[in-house]
């Protein structure tokens, strides 16, 4: 592993977890969008991650959730339908949240990572000069 290997590790995983933490913000945001029965629900993101050859991690893409979603009976809504349904997404709020404390941890992760090697290398520096 060359010297500045690490880095370049954290960094895509900087990288990956903001998207992550974009995405989880973006679906627990929407999570209550409602919509007419005739229109299609709010779709959340699911990030697919995957190992970079030599070390690191990338986005693969971001799947989409079922425009389906779920039909709420709630007559009053001014979108419902004759019979009173709206449309509203599937977004598993406890699911979100338990991601966003793990998309939290490993951006953490990569940023203590990233202050380590920077340490490291600045204290090398300084042998150096000595």
């Amino acid at each position: 592993m060359g010297a500045f290997d690490s880095l370049r590790i954290a960094n895509s995983s900087l990288g990956m977890h903001q998207t992550w933490l974009d995405s989880l913000a973006n679906n627990i945001s929407n999570a209550n969008t409602v919509k007419s029965t005739d229109e299609e629900a709010f779709r959340s993101q699911m990030v697919v991650a995957r190992a970079r050859p030599g070390g690191g991690v990338e986005v693969a893409g971001i799947a989409e959730g079922d425009p389906e979603g779920r039909l709420v009976h709630s007559p009053d809504h001014p979108l419902a339908d004759a019979e009173g349904y709206v449309r509203l997404p599937e977004v598993d709020m406890a699911s979100q949240m338990s991601q966003l404390v793990m998309a939290q941890r490993g951006f953490q992760a990569a940023v203590q990572v990233t202050k380590n090697a920077q340490e490291t290398y600045s204290s090398a520096l300084t042998i150096g000069r000595a």
